[in-house]
């Protein structure tokens, strides 16, 4: 498989609490299930992508902060998530001062894309999970990716952070990385019964059209429940409405990279 197939996703808002994490495991966890080679990033300090995979982030020796700073490879730092079927470049807190050491370095914006260079023929699909903040991490993630896929909540203040966020990605576009291109909007926590929502998904639909993904992830206890457990919803509970939503959104991202790709 040529790199030029790998596709690097990068899982980004500014705005917290829209499903980010949620989205970037069980997104993983479903093109896993569709029979893809999938690598999971967790670039977010709070490490909360890696407990989702069932990997205790206090018990690790050593994280994606760790290779970020040059101190270990790639492959010294990578586990298995046995739940989930991918690979994982786990984190915890010290990815905190990763980001400091980061901005003492030559080409500190291409950290990550550099370590992936020699691994990511291995995967179909490496999936990063942001932090939910515009820092050095951040601007990693973005050099590195192919596609920025941004999870939203159907509210007035989601769509100020969205503008925003696609400034960020049209800066990073021309100036470091042409390749970075909109995936798609996902529509999370979705509720349409709520007024606010079908307004605002009336102005989604009319400013990005197809950059839209049809699937939409709704409110679900389940859904809720699975990071508890270390697992992604697929193990935790698969006839849920959530794995379902999921299995759907990969299905979709297949679907348009195999046309993209004719």
């Amino acid at each position: 498989m040529s790199n030029a197939l790998t596709k690097i996703i990068a899982v980004a808002n500014q705005k917290g609490g829209v499903g980010k994490t949620t989205t970037a495991v069980n997104l993983a966890a479903s093109l896993v299930a569709s029979k893809r080679r999938v690598l999971l990033i967790d670039l977010d300090p709070q490490g909360n992508a890696t407990m989702g995979s069932g990997i205790d982030k206090h018990e690790l020796a050593s994280t994606i902060s760790n290779a970020l700073l040059g101190e270990t490879t790639i492959s010294e730092i990578m586990v298995h998530s046995d739940i989930a079927g991918y690979d994982l470049l786990p984190s915890n807190r010290d990815l905190t001062a990763a980001e400091v050491g980061l901005l003492d370095m030559e080409n500190n914006e291409s950290r990550l894309k550099q370590l992936l260079a020699p691994i990511k023929i291995n995967y179909d699909y490496i999936i990063i999970d942001c932090p939910p903040t515009l820092n050095m991490l951040t601007v990693n993630a973005l050099t590195a990716a192919t596609g920025v896929l941004i999870p939203m909540q159907c509210e007035y203040y989601s769509l100020e952070g969205l503008s925003s966020l696609l400034s960020t990605i049209e800066q990073i576009t021309q100036t470091i990385n042409p390749d970075l291109k909109l995936e798609g909007i996902l529509r999370t926590m979705y509720d349409p019964r709520n007024r606010l929502t079908n307004d605002i998904n009336k102005q989604l639909h009319e400013h990005f059209g197809e950059k839209v993904y049809r699937t939409v992830i709704p409110r679900n206890v389940r859904l809720a429940e699975a990071p508890s457990y270390g697992k992604p919803i697929l193990q935790y509970e698969k006839n849920s409405q959530g794995a379902s939503s999921y299995l759907a959104l990969a299905g979709e991202i297949i679907n348009h990279h195999a046309k993209t790709e004719q």
